[in-house]
């Protein structure tokens, strides 16, 4: 099995391993489809969200993606009908705010996530969920504070 030779990894390998295997897993089983946006829609939709009236130069600068990059995932957004931009100079960029359609689309795939993690953790107690949680915090900060990283992504 290919779980059990991970788990003979020990230390800063094994997190490692185990981090290189959720995010492949995050990354290729959750698909785009007409239902489930890609992760890096998730993620921008979230952001405006988060940000309205933000920028596509602002979530360039805070995914660390080219702004290309960032102009398609606009351009595809607003022909979904999930986002519109406020009229103006493309210069100075466009104000982006989501849709009530990409409201719904972002709600609907948060619920949908939020319930794959709780399938995942429906054998666990509520210690053990607990002190997860609280490595995951501990780690993703002690991540940011060498990278000085943004936690809104």
């Amino acid at each position: 099995m290919q779980h059990d030779a991970a788990m003979a990894l020990t230390g800063p390998p094994a997190v490692h391993d185990e981090l290189v295997h959720l995010t492949r897993q995050l990354m290729t089983g959750d698909r785009h489809s007409e239902d489930h946006p890609s992760i890096a829609q998730h993620s921008f939709l979230s952001f405006i969200g988060r940000n309205d009236g933000c920028k596509a130069t602002e979530i360039s600068e805070v995914f660390g993606v080219n702004r290309s990059t960032i102009s398609r995932q606009v351009r595809g957004c607003i022909e979904a009908g999930w986002v519109y931009a406020d009229p103006g100079s493309v210069r100075q960029g466009n104000p982006l705010h989501l849709t009530e359609a990409g409201r719904k689309y972002l709600d609907a795939a948060d619920a949908r996530r939020l319930d794959q993690v709780a399938g995942r953790l429906h054998d666990w107690t509520e210690s053990e969920v607990a002190d997860f949680a609280r490595a995951l915090h501990r780690f993703r900060i002690s991540i940011e504070s060498q990278t000085n990283g943004d936690d809104t992504l």
